[in-house]
C-alpha cells in the first residue's frame, strides 16, 4: 500500500450540489425552489407551526395535558400489607387509621404482590383476579 492509492470507501463522501450553477448542473436557474412564493424568496420562511394564520393546532388544544386527574385519589395495596393490619374487617377506614394510606385516597385496589399468611375479610376494596384467588385459599372472606 502506498500513500498515493488511499481513498476513502465508496459512498462515504458526497459530492456537495452547487445550486444556481447552469442548465446542466441540474439545479440551475430557479435552484430547486420552484417558481414565486415566499419559499422561493431569500428570507423567506415561516416559524414552526405557522398554519397561514390559521391558529395553529399547539394552541388549538387544551393545555392539561394527558395526565391522570384521579391519580392520587387511587392506591394499590400489596398481599403482604394486608398480614399487617389488626382490624377484624379490612376496608378504606381500617386502611387508613393503620396509617397504611393517606387519608385523601378514595379507591384502593389489593394487588397480588408478596404472600398472605393470615385469613383476613376484605369488604368495599377492588382486587386483582390473583389477589382474589390468594385471600380465599388462606381461608379469608371477600364482603361486597
Amino acid at each position: 500500500m502506498k500513500l498515493n492509492t488511499i481513498q476513502p470507501n465508496k459512498g462515504s463522501k458526497n459530492v456537495k450540489s452547487r445550486k444556481g450553477k447552469g442548465h446542466a448542473s441540474g439545479l440551475g436557474k430557479t435552484s430547486g425552489r420552484g417558481h414565486k412564493g415566499q419559499k422561493s424568496r431569500s428570507g423567506g420562511f415561516h416559524k414552526v407551526g405557522f398554519e397561514g394564520g390559521q391558529m395553529p393546532l399547539q394552541r388549538r388544544l387544551p393545555k392539561r395535558g394527558f395526565t391522570s386527574r384521579t391519580k392520587k385519589e387511587n392506591s394499590e395495596l400489596r398481599l403482604d400489607q394486608l398480614g399487617r393490619i389488626k382490624a377484624e374487617i379490612i376496608d378504606l377506614e381500617a386502611l387508613k387509621n393503620e396509617n397504611i394510606v393517606p387519608r385523601y385516597i378514595q379507591k384502593i385496589k389489593i394487588i397480588a404482590s408478596g404472600e398472605i399468611k393470615k385469613a383476613v375479610t376484605i369488604q368495599g376494596l377492588n382486587l386483582s383476579d390473583n389477589a382474589r384467588k390468594a385471600i380465599l385459599s388462606t381461608g379469608g372472606k371477600i364482603l361486597d
